[in-house]
């Protein structure tokens, strides 16, 4: 397990890095990036699971939002844009109803299940999307 999260977490890094030459889409993936990392810490550490790093969990899923509430798609993408939100609000949905009780409840397994899962099948479409989107 934590040959894996560390993984992720370098992987996270890997999209920040990448994304910052990138443009809108590369500066979602960031944002993305920190919002997943930011539960990530969560899961790992028993002691970050106190209301500064819920607070911070929360936060960083509403950065994302935002800033895809103030994009358009671009010209002929739209289908593609549209199917980044939905992703992207099926994630926060997911993450906030299932993955973040479970970690704070210290329920490992079905965090993992989610976390390794679902949720990472649609952070693999949003990279995914994000970068089509750029081009």
């Amino acid at each position: 397990m934590k040959k894996l999260l560390a993984g992720l977490v370098v992987l996270c890094f890997l999209f920040i890095a990448v994304s910052a030459q990138a443009g809108q889409f590369g500066d979602l993936i960031a944002k993305i990036g920190e919002a997943r990392n930011s539960l990530l810490v969560m899961e790992k550490y028993k002691d970050k699971r106190g209301a500064d790093q819920q607070k911070l969990v929360k936060d960083t899923a509403d950065a994302v939002s935002a800033m895809l509430a103030k994009m358009k798609a671009p010209e002929g993408k739209e289908v593609k844009f549209k199917e980044l939100v939905d992703t992207w609000n099926a994630f926060k949905k997911t993450r906030e109803s299932q993955l973040a009780p479970s970690i704070i409840a210290g329920k490992r397994d079905e965090a993992y299940k989610v976390a390794h899962g679902m949720q990472q099948e649609r952070l693999d479409t949003m990279y995914v999307l994000c970068d089509e989107l750029d081009r």
